[in-house]
């Protein structure tokens, strides 16, 4: 009974999501996509200046569906749902889908839910 307990008690410390959220990045509102299948995050391009994110100076290799990429690495201060975390995007042109900022695995395991019902 106390296994259950508390992994109950864990599961009501986490920070539910839906499929899409608003987050802030530099007292910017921003609509995100929410994707636990994605593992790290990513941002549009389009808004990378605007948003005055420190570049890193480095590149990685990303691995899609549409094959292997590097991309551009800038760091950011980012709040989701009253929580604020630094943390690590790579820069993809993202200008023609719903929301100009992907939160992936990378994010999601600091604490945070998906629900894609809500």
């Amino acid at each position: 009974m106390l296994k259950k307990q508390a992994i109950s008690n864990k599961l009501m410390e986490k920070i539910v999501l839906g499929s899409f959220e608003t987050v802030q990045i530099n007292s910017r509102k921003i609509k995100a996509k929410i994707d636990s299948g994605a593992d790290g995050s990513s941002i549009c391009t389009s808004i990378i200046k605007s948003l005055e994110l420190k570049p890193l100076g480095k590149k990685i290799k990303i691995k899609s569906s549409h094959g292997a990429t590097k991309r551009e690495l800038f760091l950011g201060e980012i709040i989701i749902k009253g929580k604020k975390l630094t943390i690590e995007f790579t820069a993809i042109d993202r200008s023609k889908l719903n929301a100009k900022i992907l939160i992936g695995k990378d994010i999601l395991k600091k604490g945070f839910l998906v629900d894609v019902s809500k």
